[in-house]
């Protein structure tokens, strides 16, 4: 019987920053919370509409980004559409799908999103290009992009 490897407890810098990045991404959130409530949009509808901003997709893809059910997506899809942020259309490439998509309307909201990002752009502002670009590329490498 194989013996359990024990794992490496993490070292007092590697636990700082992890507390650090969960620290930015709550931050994150509620400054994004707060961007979507000045749309009259919850936290869902409005990373909906974020992420529609990008590409159409279909009903299943998104629930899968999104971490829901498809009918939950169904209903905030419907709340969207009736706002005319959003529509469905049949997907080019498989008729019996529908696309979710952004409307004009819709791309401008999530424009407005995330120019609306407030925490981050200050601190970030007060570093030099150089070190902006540092930590982008550390990003970058910590995501495998």
């Amino acid at each position: 019987m194989a013996t359990p490897q024990k794992t490496a407890r993490p070292d007092a810098l590697t636990l700082e920053v992890v507390e650090l990045i969960g620290d930015v991404v709550a931050r994150f959130y509620a400054d994004f919370e707060d961007a979507a409530a000045e749309h009259a949009l919850t936290g869902a509808q409005a990373r909906l509409v974020s992420l529609l901003a990008l590409e159409p997709l279909p009903m299943r893809k998104l629930a899968h980004k999104l971490r829901c059910e498809p009918s939950n997506v169904t209903g905030i899809v419907d709340r969207l559409e009736s706002r005319g942020l959003v529509e469905r259309r049949p997907d080019p490439a498989d008729r019996r799908v529908k696309l979710a998509a952004v409307t004009e309307e819709g791309r401008a909201v999530a424009r407005s999103l995330r120019e609306s990002l407030r925490f981050a752009r200050e601190p970030l502002a007060g570093l030099s290009d150089a070190e902006r670009t540092v930590f982008r590329d550390l990003l970058r490498r910590m995501l495998g992009v």
